[in-house]
């Protein structure tokens, strides 16, 4: 089938390559290169640089609605166009452009968690398992008619990142079935069910400061939800501690120890940090302070002298 390639980010490159190995693709849309760093250098977009190695054309419209760039799309005259993760609405005008219409990567089993962070909301949120749904698009956010979907068990420790790469990979075989089912008139559509819909709303640097009145497993959750970016943090001696590792303690040390106020280090180990929360301790494993790189809590303790009865976030 000939191809058109929306997405962005390193989830979509793993889809990107199962379909330049199995179709034509014609060419790949992306959003512009952004400036990162300290060095504000200029980045691609992780997509732009795997359909650069391949070379084909991509296309960088800061808006895909132009006129100018939907008559592009009409001159590619793509059978299908495939979206994961692409970063903007398409107008009608490019939904209804190809033959078997535009079909969308999502990572989650819809109609759950439509939105910007599926995947780091279903670790946050405590899900057992999640996944990757193959569907039309229309004008809603993440609301056409399903085709498949694949189920990802979610790992006792996955992160968002290790989920994150476990959907990406998943994604390239579903999406190929996919679209053999497309080409082949027997792929079905599958209403999604407005009642069991949820949002996952953008993730923002704001969400991961640690709330410590709220209860033990809800804040490893949210630890590991947001790992790799933005991280979940806290503050201690008047700079950012973000905390990498965490685990609920559950084994009974021995001692009575009176509740505290949530956020206060109730106990200090040669490799472990326990901190009062609004409901149960939580014991930090890995953490890292600002400035500095990521480290084991038994490391950091080497350096940093923290006695039980300081309070995390006081100084926030």
């Amino acid at each position: 089938m000939r191809v058109v390639f929306m997405g962005t980010p390193d989830f979509a490159v793993p889809t990107l390559e199962a379909l330049i190995k199995n179709h034509e693709v014609v060419g790949v849309v992306t959003q512009p290169d952004k400036r990162k760093g300290r060095g504000k250098a200029m980045a691609f977009p992780p997509v732009k640089e795997k359909a650069l190695e391949h070379g084909i054309p991509v296309y960088q419209p800061v808006r895909v609605r132009e006129e100018k760039f939907v008559n592009t799309l009409r001159k590619l005259a793509p059978e299908v166009i495939v979206v994961a993760a692409f970063g903007q609405i398409l107008p009608e005008s490019i939904l209804n452009l190809p033959k078997y219409g535009c079909i969308n990567v999502h990572a989650s089993l819809l109609p759950k968690y439509r939105g910007a962070a599926p995947i780091q909301w279903a670790v946050i949120d405590g899900e057992k398992e999640t996944g990757v749904t193959i569907m039309y698009m229309e004008k809603g956010l993440d609301t056409g008619d399903m085709i498949e979907h694949t189920v990802v068990p979610i790992a006792p420790k996955e992160t968002g990142e290790s989920l994150h790469d476990k959907l990406a990979a998943a994604g390239g075989p579903l999406l190929l079935d996919a679209l053999a089912r497309l080409e082949a008139g027997t792929a079905v559509r599958i209403p999604q069910k407005e009642e069991d819909s949820c949002y996952a709303k953008m993730l923002t640097k704001e969400l991961g400061n640690i709330d410590w009145r709220k209860d033990a497993l809800s804040i490893e959750r949210l630890i590991r939800g947001l790992n790799s970016w933005p991280s979940a943090y806290t503050t201690f001696a008047g700079k950012t501690l973000k905390i990498w590792d965490a685990d609920v303690e559950t084994s009974n040390p021995g001692e009575k120890v009176p509740e505290k106020v949530p956020g206060t280090i109730v106990k200090v180990t040669g490799d472990a940090i326990y901190v009062q929360t609004g409901k149960g301790i939580l014991k930090l494993n890995e953490v890292q302070m600002q400035g500095k790189k990521r480290m084991a809590v038994r490391a950091f303790l080497l350096g940093h002298k923290i006695e039980p009865g300081t309070i995390f976030g006081k100084d926030a």
